[in-house]
């Protein structure tokens, strides 16, 4: 079973290079989305239901922000769920920032973590979102299922983390809070899928700056991440970063499980 997830930095914007026929191609059995800035209503009938290489649709769930072309998460899939739903807490929902769907197996959170923003202007509300995300994922495991949270989480947990450390230590994305919290997660029963698999390696990143050409040179910063609870990290065959497809500031992740 394939998972991906991508941050794709505005729906349309991606539809216009190549991602129905990007779904296609793949033919993944889940999609998450994240910063879909759209709503349902706004997007072509390829996008609300893209099919796989053998013609199989994808049924699409959406959470959507009230503010028009502003964040939002999107749930593409060929296995039913048993129930889709948000957060229900309404300062995240307004913002379409979690979509949770329950499979037989796990389930899934396709999450759209806050930017702390410049100076900390968005910290609190950035933080507040976090520890909700943690009750969540503890509430479910409490109860017997497995959690996979995917998405963007905006934040470098480690210096190997992003490929310049030492300058962007008071930058959103790299605070002291946010890599506490990370810390925090992670202790709470949770595994960072990719890193498990790739302990110390650095330079794999999944966001690079449109400056620069920060890409072309790799100076990235890996902000998207698969996180499983630990009972369930087992079940995961491979954690993968996806550099080589385009059409975002991200790039998209996989999740693999046996």
């Amino acid at each position: 079973m394939r998972i991906l997830s991508w941050n794709v930095n505005g729906l349309r914007a991606v539809e216009k290079k190549g991602f129905v026929q990007w779904i296609r191609d793949e033919s993944a059995n889940v999609v998450c989305i994240q910063e879909t800035k759209a709503h349902p209503g706004q997007l072509s009938p390829e996008l609300l239901a893209p099919v796989d290489a053998e013609g199989r649709p994808y049924k699409s769930y959406w959470a959507s922000a009230k503010k028009a072309g502003y964040s939002g998460t999107a749930i593409y899939t060929r296995i039913e769920p048993r129930e889709v739903r948000t957060m229900g807490i309404k300062e995240f929902d307004d913002e379409g920032r979690l979509l949770i769907a329950d499979f037989d197996r796990f389930s899934l959170l396709c999450a759209y973590f806050p930017n702390s923003q410049e100076g900390g202007a968005r910290l609190d509300y950035k933080l507040a979102f976090c520890d909700a995300v943690l009750e969540t994922c503890n509430t479910l495991v409490q109860a017997g299922r497995n959690i996979i949270l995917c998405g963007d989480y905006n934040i470098a947990h480690t210096p190997i983390d992003l490929a310049r450390p030492e300058d962007n230590e008071e930058n959103p994305g790299y605070l002291p809070e946010e890599r506490a919290w990370m810390t925090k997660f992670l202790s709470a029963g949770y595994v960072d899928t990719f890193r498990s698999e790739h302990p110390g390696e650095p330079g794999h990143y999944t966001w690079w700056s449109y400056r620069t050409r920060a890409r072309e040179r790799n100076i990235g910063w890996r902000i998207d991440y698969h996180c499983v609870n630990q009972a369930f990290q087992p079940e995961v065959q491979k954690s993968i970063i996806r550099p080589e497809i385009t059409g975002s500031d991200h790039c998209p992740i996989e999740l693999v499980l046996r």
